[in-house]
C-alpha cells in the first residue's frame, strides 16, 4: 500500500530515536517553540520535520499541534509501551488503531471511563492507510512481532496488575502509555492523519525496573527503523 503525503512529521518519545534521526536526515533547517526544538530535512526523498515530544499528555499535545502548525499533513508517532494484551511480550509492537485516555475518569458523573463530557468523540481513530503502511513495515521487519490494536494513554505509569487486567478487559487496550491518545485527539481536531507505534518495554506489571532502561536503547532503534521502513511507502 502507498500513500502521497507533502510533509510527514515525526514525533519520538525517546532521546536516543532523535539522535538517530539527526544522524539519518538530511537536515535542511530547524526552529525552536514552546521549549521543543522542531528540525527539517529530508529521508528517502520526503521532507520530514521531527521532534521530540517530552512525557505525558500536555506535552504531547503541545507538541503534535506545532508540528500541525508547521505545516506537516501527517503524524507518525514512536515510542514505548507497557503490554495490556496478554499474549504482548517484551520487544512487540502494537500500531495503533485507536487512542483513548484511560485517566479521563468522569463515571461518578454517568459517563463511560474513557469518555470526554459532551463531547461527540472520545476514542480517537488512526488513519487506516497509516495503519496498513505501519503494520507491513513491522511485519517486514520484524514477522509476528506486531499487532493492530487500542493504545490507552493516561498521566500515570500504570505498574498494577489488576488495572492492567481492568484496562484489557473494560477498555479493549493493547497497551498502555502516556502521550499517544493526546497526540490522536489534536490530529483529529486538525484532521490530520495520525498512527501511533509502540515498542513493548514492559508487561505493565510492576517489572518495569527490571527491563525498561536495558529494553530503551534497542525499542529506539527498532523504532528507527520502522520509520525508515514506512517512509518508503509514502
Amino acid at each position: 500500500m502507498t500513500a502521497s503525503y507533502n510533509k510527514i512529521g515525526i514525533i519520538g518519545a525517546m532521546v536516543e530515536e532523535i539522535e538517530l534521526l539527526h544522524k539519518h536526515v538530511e537536515k535542511t533547517g530547524s526552529f525552536a517553540k514552546a521549549g521543543i526544538e522542531y528540525v527539517e530535512g529530508m529521508l528517502h526523498g520526503k521532507r520530514v520535520v521531527f521532534c521530540k515530544s517530552g512525557v505525558g499528555k500536555v506535552n504531547a499535545a503541545v507538541c503534535t499541534q506545532l508540528l500541525i502548525d508547521a505545516g506537516v499533513d501527517c503524524v507518525l508517532f514512536t515510542g514505548v509501551a507497557g503490554a495490556v494484551e496478554p499474549s504482548l511480550n517484551i520487544g512487540d509492537i502494537v500500531v495503533s488503531t485507536s487512542c483513548l485516555q484511560h485517566d479521563m475518569d468522569c463515571t461518578p458523573l454517568g459517563f463511560a471511563r474513557g469518555q470526554i463530557p459532551f463531547q461527540e468523540t472520545w476514542e480517537f481513530h488512526a488513519a487506516p492507510e497509516l495503519v496498513e503502511i505501519a503494520s507491513q513495515a513491522c511485519e517486514t521487519l520484524f514477522p509476528g512481532r506486531s499487532v493492530k490494536g487500542k493504545v490507552l494513554s493516561g498521566d500515570q505509569f500504570v505498574a498494577d496488575r489488576g488495572e492492567v487486567r481492568k484496562m484489557h478487559e473494560e477498555l479493549g487496550g493493547a497497551c498502555t502509555e502516556m502521550e499517544g491518545a493526546a497526540l490522536a485527539q489534536v490530529c483529529v481536531m486538525n484532521d490530520v492523519p495520525f498512527v501511533v507505534i509502540r515498542s513493548m518495554s514492559d508487561k505493565a506489571d510492576g517489572s518495569a525496573h527490571v527491563n525498561f532502561n536495558e529494553f530503551t536503547v534497542q525499542a529506539s532503534v527498532n523504532s528507527h527503523r520502522i520509520i525508515d521502513e514506512m517512509l518508503k511507502h509514502m
